[in-house]
Parts: structure tokens; C-alpha cells; sequence
């Protein structure tokens, strides 16, 4: 199972990737970073992806169905990703899923010219699945 570096080097394979980054959403703080980053500042990218994924996790509005009938938070989060779509980027965030309660999505940018958006989606699904943290 591949760790925090692994996982970005795999990601920096997709056609198109400009960059990649762990982030934690709680605090904004990259916790791995390759390739460029969207403003050439990584920190500044895992800070303002972090509040958009904040933002997400926390809306009542996305929760699933049967967790607003039982008012209860259900195992899987409410949100699987999230996909900005720019004039010449794709934005990809994908929540990783752990038997804690974790606080980590991957973030993938994307150029739009060269790289396919459904591909990445589900590479980037697959390395949340087999991301091994700590």
C-alpha cells in the first residue's frame, strides 16, 4: 500500500497532471506536495482547497438522504469529490476514507488540454482506496 509520496508520484503519471497535493482540511496544510502548483505556492493551494473542502464535508445540503431521515452521519462522508472546472485547468478533489476519522482529501490539477477528466477521477478514486496514512 503506498504512502503519501507514492501516491503523488502515481498521480504526476496522469496525462495532463501539472501538480498534486495531500491536504488536510482541518488545519490547510499540505502534507505532501509534487509538481507545480496553481499560483506557484503550495501551501497557498492547500490552504484555499482545504476551505472549499471544509465547506463541502460540512454542508447539510450534500448529506446524503438517509442521513437526514435518521439525522445520523453515516460511515462514508458526504461528498466522494469535488471537480472545478477552469478555462484551462480541471481541479480534482478526492476525500480519503479511513477507519478514523480522517481529515485528508487528494488534490489534482489538471491540465484541461491534455488530460482526461473521467480517467483521473477514477486513478485518483483508486489511490485514495490504497493510500496508507501515518
Amino acid at each position: 500500500m503506498p504512502g503519501i509520496d507514492e501516491s503523488l508520484l502515481e498521480a504526476m503519471r496522469l496525462p495532463g497532471a501539472r501538480g498534486a497535493l495531500v491536504v488536510d482540511w482541518i488545519s490547510g496544510l499540505a502534507l505532501g506536495a509534487v509538481g507545480d502548483a496553481p499560483g506557484g505556492d503550495a501551501e497557498a493551494t492547500a490552504a484555499e482547497t482545504a476551505e472549499l473542502a471544509r465547506q463541502a464535508m460540512e454542508s447539510g445540503t450534500l448529506a446524503p438522504a438517509d442521513d437526514k431521515a435518521a439525522g445520523t452521519a453515516g460511515k462514508e462522508p458526504p461528498v466522494e469529490d469535488l471537480i472545478l472546472t477552469g478555462a484551462d485547468a480541471y481541479h480534482l478533489l478526492r476525500f480519503v476514507v479511513t477507519t478514523f476519522d480522517s481529515t485528508v482529501f487528494l488534490y489534482l490539477w489538471l491540465d484541461r488540454a491534455d488530460g482526461n477528466l473521467a480517467l483521473a477521477r477514477i486513478r485518483l478514486a483508486e489511490m485514495a482506496d490504497r493510500l496508507v496514512l501515518g
